[in-house]
């Protein structure tokens, strides 16, 4: 179910959405939701060709191993 988000804009921030969204033909709602969404996909995920390259370095893959079981049984420290 979709939810409602209130989002405080000042007068400037909603002429330059406002203007982008005409641009793209998309109410103001779409062109924010979808703006969004691709940030936190170009941000926040790896793209098929880092993935590939993350998979190929055998070394970095052992060590995220190492990482990971060092991680599940509570060893190390943080570093503030």
């Amino acid at each position: 179910m979709a939810k409602v988000v209130t989002l405080r804009l000042s007068e400037e921030e909603y002429e330059r959405i406002s203007a982008a969204a005409k641009i793209e033909h998309r109410p103001i709602s779409n062109f924010i939701t979808a703006s969004v969404i691709k940030d936190i996909e170009e941000s926040y995920y790896v793209d098929s060709i880092e993935m590939a390259q993350i998979k190929s370095d055998k070394n970095l893959i052992e060590k995220l191993k190492i990482g990971h079981c060092d991680a599940k049984e509570v060893k190390g420290r943080f570093i503030e």
